[in-house]
């Protein structure tokens, strides 16, 4: 299983870089919200190997993405790991029909983060709207981000 759980970080950081060289360089992959650093992405499910999509019960395909969230928080000059958080989002396309994103969170040691499937059509733009709850008594930190998608 921890073989598996490395293939799924592995995984995230060759998909951020996928997602840099796919996207203009002003695309922005993180958010700063005083101490806390939101890092997020969104890659075609087909970047995650079989066995890893079976174990987290992923459906892959060529129509099918995944948004990655991470939560850091940087403090005395430190940055935390992925921190456990609450993470909730939708995704709108340019016809304003709405997509519910599901998360699932994902632990790999200390480092937590979270990954939401959805279903898209080749070269959709989609409008991401994403709530990270770091405390139940804090407000949420919110956030926007477009991109477009392409089927392989």
């Amino acid at each position: 299983m921890k073989k598996l759980l490395q293939s799924v970080f592995l995984v995230f950081f060759a998909a951020t870089v996928q997602a840099q060289v796919d996207q203009p360089k002003e695309i922005r992959t993180t958010e700063k919200f005083g101490a806390y650093t939101v890092h997020y992405n969104v890659f075609n499910s087909t970047d995650i190997p079989a066995k890893v999509a079976e174990a987290y019960k992923l459906v892959r395909g060529k129509d099918r993405a995944l948004v990655n969230i991470s939560l850091t928080k940087t403090e005395n000059g430190s940055t935390s790991l992925g921190l456990p958080a609450v993470v909730t989002g939708s995704s709108k396309n340019l016809m304003q029909q709405k997509q519910t994103l599901t998360f699932i969170e994902i632990k790999e040691g200390d480092a937590t983060y979270y990954l939401a499937p959805f279903v898209f059509n080749n070269e959709e733009v989609l409008h991401f709207d994403i709530q990270v709850n770091t405390d139940v008594s804090s407000k949420p930190i919110n956030f926007i981000f477009n991109r477009t998608l392409y089927t392989e």
